[in-house]
């Protein structure tokens, strides 16, 4: 009984104190006005993409020839496109898109990444240099021409294009993880652990992963950016998103054709990819430097 009382305790000082980190993490978050615009961006963002459905005026597939190429208007808000279909409606509809494949993408790629890397930082030897060298095989290619690689050896389309972004993110999440294992599996805590009887998944799921927590959170804000980044690439060469599916890449690469003639064809999606990236970049170049411990005050 005293014993289930002492982990009672113990459990809710943990709650608390998790509250009040939080509490302070925002706190110094707040200070760094870049962050906060970030922060603003991703919010928006996320927000016209889970609503998108309910915010459309016109439909996101059919259009109207007759309504080709208009520029924006009180009917169209941000125009139309070269097959008469509203832009506001499309943009709206590929933000659904555009973080179905950054969620989709980065939590493969942090599933794969955090496993490998926490196996080779903790067991080291022979297991560590095989997974990593197979991570430097794959970082030797730009994370562009790694995701076409895959592309091409899968084919086009939305499931194999989130396939191909995780895939490129793995080893980033991979050697993050391992750096942060390795120096924290000498630390007194987790000897301390070893010294009571704890087995190597206790030290790794109790004492070693939390401890990582801080930087994958970063690099999975980051790698967000990169992702979108990397599919709006692949959908504007043709080999990822397929039409009539909206997504930014695709539009921006349908427009191309129609530069001086409407010219917001293709300025409205290119904007939209640059704030979003802009937004997550400021958001985990802040987290990041909340999270540092050599910055806090």
């Amino acid at each position: 009984m005293a014993v289930q009382v002492a982990e009672t305790l113990r459990e809710r000082q943990e709650r608390v104190a998790a509250g009040g980190e939080l509490a302070d993490l925002w706190r110094r978050l707040r200070r760094n006005r870049a962050a906060i615009v970030g922060v603003v961006i991703v919010v928006v963002f996320v927000l016209l993409a889970v609503l998108a459905p309910a915010l459309v005026p016109f439909s996101p597939i059919h259009g109207d020839l007759n309504d080709r190429l208009q520029p924006p208007s009180v009917t169209h808000w941000l125009g139309t496109d070269e097959l008469g279909r509203d832009l506001l409606s499309r943009i709206l509809f590929g933000a659904r898109i555009s973080l179905e494949i950054q969620l989709v993408s980065v939590v493969l790629a942090l599933i794969v990444g955090v496993a490998l890397g926490s196996v080779g930082g903790y067991l080291g030897g022979y297991v560590d240099n095989v997974i990593m060298r197979c991570m430097d095989v794959l970082l030797a290619f730009p994370t562009i021409f790694l995701a076409l690689a895959i592309i091409a050896a899968l084919g086009t389309g939305l499931y194999n294009l989130m396939l191909a972004a995780g895939i490129a993110s793995v080893p980033q999440f991979a050697r993050i993880v391992r750096a942060s294992i390795l120096s924290l599996k000498e630390r007194e805590f987790v000897e301390a652990a070893r010294a009571l009887g704890g087995g190597s998944n206790r030290i790794m799921f109790r004492h070693l992963l939390p401890n990582c927590l801080a930087p994958i959170i970063v690099q999975s804000t980051l790698r967000m950016a990169t992702v979108l980044l990397t599919a709006s690439g692949l959908s504007f060469l043709g080999l990822g998103v397929q039409p009539p599916t909206p997504e930014w890449g695709a539009m921006l690469s349908n427009a191309r054709s129609y530069l001086i003639v409407a010219p917001h064809v293709a300025t409205i999606p290119g904007l939209a990819i640059m704030v979003v990236v802009v937004g997550f970049n400021l958001f985990g170049d802040g987290l990041r430097d909340t999270l540092d411990p050599r910055l806090r005050q």
